[in-house]
């Protein structure tokens, strides 16, 4: 047989994966030397304007062109399912490659905040034995999650040499584990019309439909809808939700203005500007202030819900679990030793089961985190934060999920809204050494106060219970062929 990479650059070889690896029935042929650091990629072709289209004809001139996938023709749950019951074919076949590539193989993913929640979403579900670490190629607006890790925020360049100089950064990177974050919406089911989306709800891919199925389950109520999803960097609520709603509207009417990241960002500040946030005292009706919104309860000790007390100024809130918001801001900041000890607080790590739940009064206040030490109103950290809208101030309010906005319509009779978030499991990021997030198991991470590690408990009386047997792409993260996937984040 062949050598599978012969004519592979000797610089590749450690991120090259044959044919027969890849595309079930393929000839098998022989390869003489492991790949270190054997690759799979996704790219979202329609991310940062031309740049994903130029990004996967890179890729596949530098790898196996069956080793690069562009995502607006194949989803990665079909990809990931294929290749990973392709490999168990070849372990039981005695292909000792297929077990050197189950254990090495790392994913890279290129798009928006919201494309990569998506491969997230996939590997979360696939519940792998040992389930494929994942870098980030920064190719939206806010560029959240691959600033988290150290993958830069600005969008890059395509040519050969960057991309070498990318896979070589694969190659050196670092494990880290994050926590994944569930989301389940209880809302009234419309007297009229389809529900699915709620008109005129649109939901973001993430969020879905599901029936409940739990007799005891005492949210299981007749006429009601419940919706499920998840997250990895935040949700919020509020004006910095309804900006992101104003831009991601304007940008489906007028694509063609949307064309670069600088563009973008320079469009998404002059509508922050048009909303009025800036004067929103003066502009804002206290109705959307967000203590007249909702009652808002937290849980930091399994099966202890308590009361949150928000300011009546805070008009934005922020359920925040990486140490990057609005294109590498940091909202929570560094408590002091004093103050955190005297509010319970730890450090603001990714995978200590706990949210940092962060208020903002308006505009100016979200400029203060530009200050080496600005940071917005510390609220709380919770292991699970619930919303209950009531009928009253306002008919709708907005709401985002890393990066993605909507429209919420809140309650006009006596039926409630209840939006409820709580800690799920894990997913392996890849970090450089530019990495700004902070893992609690690392020991090189400095620690000035103690963390409360007990581990969260599954509550016997938990009301969610039926929301949080599933999660990911298979069913939660799926996107269908309708959307168009160039308005990810």
């Amino acid at each position: 047989m062949e050598d599978g990479n012969s004519k592979i650059s000797p610089s590749l070889r450690d991120f090259y994966i044959p044919d027969y690896m890849l595309v079930p029935e393929s000839k098998k042929v022989d390869v003489l030397e492991e790949p270190a650091c054997p690759v799979v990629v996704f790219i979202n072709s329609r991310s940062g304007g031309q740049l994903g289209g130029d990004l996967i004809k890179t890729y596949r001139e530098l790898l196996n062109y069956a080793q690069v996938f562009d995502l607006g023709e194949e989803a990665p749950d079909k990809v990931l399912h294929r290749l990973y019951g392709n490999i168990e074919k070849l372990k039981s076949e005695g292909d000792h490659l297929a077990t050197h590539i189950e254990k090495t193989l790392r994913l890279i993913v290129a798009g928006g905040d919201g494309t990569a929640g998506w491969l997230l979403g996939v590997v979360c579900d696939l519940k792998l034995a040992k389930p494929p670490p994942i870098a980030t190629v920064p190719l939206g607006t806010g560029n959240n999650l691959p600033y988290s890790f150290g993958w830069g925020k600005k969008n890059p360049s395509t040519d050969q040499q960057s991309v070498l100089s990318f896979l070589q950064q694969v190659k050196e990177a670092k494990e880290m584990k994050i926590d994944s974050w569930h989301i389940v919406m209880r809302m009234k089911v419309p007297k009229e019309g389809s529900f699915d989306p709620i008109p005129p709800l649109e939901l973001p891919h993430s969020l879905h439909a599901f029936q409940r199925v739990s007799s005891s389950d005492t949210l299981n109520v007749e006429g009601y809808h419940t919706f499920r999803g998840g997250f990895w960097n935040y949700f919020s609520m509020g004006m910095d939700a309804h900006v992101s709603y104003a831009f991601h509207s304007e940008r489906k009417k007028h694509p063609e203005r949307f064309k670069n990241q600088l563009t973008n960002q320079s469009a998404y500040a002059k509508i922050g500007l048009k909303q009025g946030w800036f004067l929103a005292s003066l502009c804002h009706p206290s109705s959307r202030n967000i203590a007249q919104l909702a009652n808002v309860k937290i849980m930091k000790t399994p099966g202890q819900w308590v009361d949150l007390h928000i300011p009546s100024s805070i008009r934005s809130i922020v359920c925040l679990n990486l140490p990057s918001f609005s294109g590498g801001l940091n909202p929570w900041g560094t408590p002091n030793q004093k103050k955190a000890r005297y509010r319970d607080l730890t450090r603001p790590f990714v995978d200590d089961g706990l949210l940092e739940v962060v208020g903002f009064r308006d505009a100016w206040h979200g400029l203060v985190l530009l200050a080496p030490k600005g940071h917005g109103t510390r609220l709380a950290q919770a292991r699970r934060i619930r919303f209950e809208f009531h009928k009253g101030a306002t008919d709708h309010t907005f709401m985002r999920i890393d990066g993605e906005p909507w429209k919420q319509p809140l309650p006009v009779d006596d039926d409630a809204v209840v939006v409820e978030i709580s800690h799920l499991g894990q997913v392996d990021m890849l970090t450089t050494k530019n990495c700004i997030s902070r893992s609690i198991s690392d020991p090189s991470t400095p620690s000035k106060w103690s963390h409360n590690g007990d581990e969260d408990s599954e509550d016997s009386e938990d009301e969610w219970e039926g929301g949080r047997s599933k999660f990911g792409a298979a069913a939660t993260f799926k996107i269908s062929e309708e959307i168009d996937i160039a308005h990810l984040s």
